[in-house]
């Protein structure tokens, strides 16, 4: 246990609660036809190349980050840089599990397969920007819109029509925004260190005040199109609900912001976010399987 513990602190399993709720809604409303589920083949290839993509990514970023890491007070704790993990093991695991992620992507379906490499050098891609632009939270919040693109695509393939690749569409651009607002939140914690070692990020190039209300107008944003996306998905009082309970949060969450010290950071960030994922998957769920009423079809 001590050692699984390592490995999934080392690439913070736990944050997977962000991306994969999303793509597990975005797996259910593809396969809406069948109530939501495409069946144990495809779900467990859904999970196995999420779990891979991200422990890819999370690697990778840890690898190309260490130097900076070692140097930065929040992060010089972490595995590489007090050598709890070494750097040859860190490399095997990211490219174990990038191949992790084209083998699964190669079971589900041709497309997935030939677009797998491309979400690879998207999703590690990430953690090079921080080094030249801005906006950098962009490039994260486009990783992680890569899940509930990749599901939906896992269950339908080639065979997806106008209105779902709209819905598709409006969903992935929510998720990018909902990343740009929380990750802006998270990087003020950093906002001192980053300015005085050259990283780029929007908090530190308009600063906290410019970077947070930037933060809250994303956010306001990805609230329209997730309530776009459930109209276009015929959702009814369920998914309302839900809807009230994420925009709730998400006032919450820059209400801390604004008003809390920094250590109130990662309650914004992990759990309310936590609970935004969540509750969206559970009213979609709700909805595609029992038609927002608890009727079955």
């Amino acid at each position: 246990m001590g050692l699984l513990h390592k490995w999934g602190s080392f690439v913070r399993f736990s944050h997977t609660v962000f991306a994969l709720p999303f793509a597990l809604a975005a797996m259910t409303v593809a396969a809406r036809d069948h109530r939501g589920w495409p069946g144990w083949r495809v779900a467990g290839l859904i999970l196995a190349s999420m779990v891979c993509a991200r422990t890819c990514a999370m690697a990778f970023n840890r690898i190309v980050d260490r130097k900076f890491d070692a140097l930065n007070p929040r992060t010089a704790g972490r595995h590489l840089p007090t050598g709890e993990i070494t750097l040859g093991s860190a490399i095997t695991l990211c490219v174990c599990a990038g191949a992790g992620l084209v083998g699964a992507s190669f079971f589900l379906n041709p497309l997935c397969f030939y677009l797998s490499p491309v979400a690879l050098a998207v999703i590690c891609f990430y953690s090079l920007t921080k080094r030249f632009t801005d906006y950098t939270h962009f490039f994260l919040g486009l990783a992680l819109a890569l899940a509930p693109v990749g599901a939906w695509l896992a269950v339908k393939g080639t065979d997806i029509n106008s209105l779902a690749a709209v819905q598709m569409l409006i969903l992935a651009a929510a998720v990018v925004l909902w990343l740009v607002g929380f990750d802006i939140i998270y990087g003020l914690q950093d906002y001192d260190f980053d300015r005085a070692h050259g990283l780029h990020s929007l908090v530190v190039a308009w600063g906290p005040k410019n970077a947070l209300q930037a933060a809250f107008l994303a956010h306001m944003i990805m609230c329209g199109l997730l309530l776009v996306f459930g109209v276009l998905c015929r959702f009814r009082l369920a998914y309302g609900i839900g809807w009230l309970i994420i925009v709730g949060c998400l006032a919450l969450e820059h209400w801390i912001a604004r008003r809390r010290s920094l250590r109130w950071i990662n309650v914004a960030f992990f759990r309310l976010n936590a609970v935004v994922s969540s509750v969206f998957l559970g009213v979609v769920l709700i909805e595609v399987v029992f038609r927002g009423g608890f009727r079955l079809r």
